[in-house]
């Protein structure tokens, strides 16, 4: 399995604008793309069980806003720092880490015993989602290509060249076991 690079972050000249644009076309794109992505997958919310009406903290520290997520409702919002709700969970790292976790490269255990993702809250809460998503397998940016069909081609064109450029791991781990 591949590794994770520690150090990737997003930069601060990306960043910037997100501190003054309003968050409401973030939060409406998100949820959007939650709807979707559980209508694909709706394994999703009979794996989280019990803890589909839970909220969870989504804390990307390399954002300026947290994401705050309603699994039942297929809610995923922003919020600024100072604005954030309460949440029952808290999952915080790197977008690196969330992507790693996310596409299979790193196993969430490991992120979070190597203090590349924090857990406050509801910790059995926050298994029973990782669990769902670890599960269903998902790659993000099949997800995204499938939402918006028409930026399908320049995205499936671009992810390699951003992968490397980045060091972010944005499509899922090749999982295919090596023969020898």
């Amino acid at each position: 399995m591949q590794q994770a690079r520690e150090n990737v972050t997003i930069p601060k000249i990306l960043t910037a604008p997100m501190h003054v644009l309003p968050l409401w076309p973030v939060s409406i794109a998100l949820s959007q793309l939650a709807r979707k992505l559980l209508r694909a997958h709706p394994t999703i919310l009979s794996r989280i069980d019990k803890y589909q009406e839970n909220l969870f903290e989504l804390d990307i520290t390399d954002l300026p806003f947290i994401l705050r997520l309603h699994p039942a409702r297929a809610e995923l919002r922003a919020f600024r720092r100072s604005a954030a709700p309460d949440a029952d969970a808290r999952i915080s790292g790197s977008l690196a880490a969330f992507l790693a976790m996310l596409h299979g490269v790193e196993d969430g255990d490991s992120l979070y015993f190597s203090g590349s993702l924090q857990i406050e809250g509801d910790t059995s809460a926050v298994l029973a989602l990782r669990n769902a998503l670890d599960d269903a397998e998902l790659d993000l940016s099949t997800e995204i290509a499938n939402a918006l069909p028409l930026l399908a081609p320049p995205l499936r064109l671009a992810l390699a060249p951003l992968e490397k450029l980045t060091g972010l791991h944005l499509q899922r781990a090749d999982t295919t076991p090596e023969v020898y």
